[in-house]
């Protein structure tokens, strides 16, 4: 079979960009802290992640010291956050049911108990997930950026849940990055620079649901850039740890 991610990377500017991504991802794992201490900084940025990924879905940011978490988007985006070490063996051998699981933990206070786990009825959201997963359990030998970017984009534009749909594309982007092996240990924390730069994250995803060449071009380039501020937010938890 023709493997459907190959030719993005003929696409302006993103064969570059994945370049980019995969140096700063490596040159990060090297940095001192991370070399023994790495358990700490990645546990760190799982943090970070969760927090700007319920903010951007409109969620509070604040964890209380001592006291429960109430918000029910942070809450549910601490919860995945936690999953998603247990989880990879799953996203990489049985994407569908992974994707179902962090359903369940991002949405459990925000819908229905019913619904938890449980695709949209609507056209095309089956087909569409049963080929994502596909790539995902090893339907492609496209770089690890490109694969991250794409799982991101198709989650967020399908939204095949009724809610959290946010929370859970960027936890699956997450596992991509790790089950890839593009950034074993959960070191980088792209999310903050989804938050920050909310509007341009917003175009960008526009652009890739178009399915235009230069639509997914501009999503593709925008990810690996974001890997790369990613990193250097991992940079900086890597400074603070003392490295």
């Amino acid at each position: 079979m023709t493997d459907p991610l190959t030719p993005l990377l003929d696409l302006p500017g993103v064969a570059d960009a994945v370049a980019a991504a995969r140096d700063a991802v490596a040159e990060v794992h090297r940095h001192p802290a991370n070399r023994r201490g790495w358990p700490t900084t990645a546990a760190e940025a799982s943090v970070r992640a969760a927090r700007a990924s319920a903010a951007i879905d409109g969620g509070d940011t604040d964890i209380p010291e001592g006291g429960e978490v109430t918000d029910p988007v942070l809450a549910g985006a601490l919860r995945v956050a936690e999953a998603i070490g247990p989880l990879l063996p799953t996203w990489q051998r049985a994407p569908l049911q992974a994707l179902a699981r962090l359903h369940v933990l991002a949405a459990a206070d925000l819908t229905a108990e019913e619904d938890l786990g449980r695709p949209r009825v609507a056209p095309g959201v089956t087909s569409r997930l049963e080929l994502l997963a596909g790539l995902v359990a090893g339907g492609t030998k496209a770089p690890a950026p490109v694969l991250v970017a794409v799982v991101h984009g198709e989650l967020l534009t399908l939204a095949p849940f009724a809610r959290a749909n946010g929370v859970v594309a960027r936890a699956a982007a997450r596992l991509t990055m790790i089950g890839t092996g593009l950034d074993t240990k959960g070191l980088a924390v792209p999310e903050v620079s989804y938050l920050r730069k909310s509007g341009e994250y917003s175009a960008a995803l526009a652009a890739f649901a178009s399915g235009e060449p230069e639509g997914v071009a501009r999503w593709l380039v925008f990810s690996c850039e974001s890997l790369q501020a990613g990193a250097r937010e991992a940079a900086s938890i890597a400074d603070a740890a003392g490295g």
